[in-house]
């Protein structure tokens, strides 16, 4: 199993000789499947770059953005942050204050909450109800949660509970709280976000922290926060398009460059060992669980990356050991059709590219 501990194992290694690129590799890259790719290969400790293929084209990243969407995340919160909510009474029987922190999430679902220590929201209402059992609808004045968190309330106890939600600055009418929940930790989240690519999550994480920092929600504050994270961690934010912040969005635009800056950039930071501990392992965790077992069978658990794709791209990049050393790699394949047959094809071919330099430690 990959750890921390084994990257930072890695980090103390001395290369004998710089990684040679095997001419296969070569072939794979310049494949019609990947269309004409960024591709960029590093070692980390010398910096110098192995191999690479238009590094400093923009490019549409899709789900590799969120790279940069959790290390903006780690640049202004802590990752022992926990988000909390609870539910108050008000002098009204019949209304009721529920009182958030924008808990990315929370959720309905009692299978989410029991495997992944989600924040139930459900329990709030039941525990009003414990309380209050004749009642049949409810005012539920909110605060800093969202619409669709609230929406899904209401679906969970229609037939039983009629919910009038009523948004409001503050919770001035709350007196006595009688029930709260809270999300696990921060890093906790960091990890399922990166390890399934939540979508959800990493957008709403990523406002949390352009607001945190002291920016707008929207795009133009994102685009700041971002560029304020690069420029922190010595990453040049030239270039850098954002439109949202998981990668779902077709104009954002980054450089296999810039991908693989931040992962140097993380790689020496502790603060961001939450995402080096994140990241899918090939053939066995995650987004990379069913990949490389048959197309690249070497290279299973030696790969440690974040996948990504949207309708015309195939992303990866992130860590692939070979033998003693570890080295750093982006791949953006983003003018491939926009078919999963031609999706598929690319994302195998990568995973070859990795399986020509991928070899266990001795």
């Amino acid at each position: 199993m990959w750890t921390l501990a084994s990257t930072l194992l890695l980090m103390t290694s001395v290369p004998a000789e710089a990684l040679s690129i095997p001419a296969k590799f070569v072939k794979l890259a310049g494949s019609k499947t990947l269309a004409h790719p960024g591709i960029i290969v590093i070692d980390p400790m010398t910096n110098q770059t192995i191999y690479s293929v238009a590094p400093d084209v923009e490019r549409a990243p899709a789900s590799v953005l969120k790279l940069f969407s959790m290390s903006t995340v780690l640049n202004a919160l802590s990752p022992d942050l926990v988000f909390g909510t609870s539910l108050s009474e008000t002098a009204d029987p019949s209304t009721f204050v529920l009182e958030g922190s924008k808990d990315p999430w929370i959720t309905t679902s009692p299978f989410e909450a029991a495997t992944y220590q989600r924040a139930f929201s459900p329990s709030l209402i039941n525990r009003m109800l414990e309380l209050h059992p004749r009642l049949k609808s409810i005012t539920l004045e909110y605060s800093n949660l969202y619409t669709l968190d609230i929406t899904a309330l209401q679906h969970y106890f229609a037939g039983r509970l009629t919910i009038y939600p009523l948004r409001v600055a503050s919770s001035e009418d709350a007196t006595t709280t009688i029930a709260s929940i809270h999300s696990p930790l921060l890093s906790k989240i960091i990890d399922f976000t990166l390890l399934y690519s939540d979508n959800a999550l990493a957008d709403r994480l990523s406002r949390i922290a352009a607001h945190a920092m002291g920016f707008t929600t929207d795009s133009v504050g994102l685009q700041a926060a971002f560029e304020k994270t690069l420029t922190d961690l010595g990453v040049s934010p030239v270039g850098l398009r954002i439109y949202d912040g998981n990668g779902l969005s077709h104009h954002t635009r980054v450089t296999v460059r810039q991908v693989a800056d931040l992962l140097l950039a993380i790689r020496s930071n502790p603060k961001y060992a939450v995402i080096l501990e994140g990241l899918p392992t090939s053939g066995e965790t995650g987004t990379l669980r069913n990949r490389f077992v048959n197309d690249a069978p070497n290279a299973v658990g030696l790969v440690h990356a974040k996948t990504g794709w949207i309708d015309n791209t195939v992303s990866l990049a992130g860590f692939v050991t070979v033998g003693p050393n570890e080295y750093v790699f982006a791949i953006v394949a983003n003018h491939i059709r926009n078919l999963e047959s031609a999706r598929q094809a690319a994302r195998v071919t990568i995973d070859q590219m990795l399986g020509t330099i991928a070899k266990p430690q001795k």
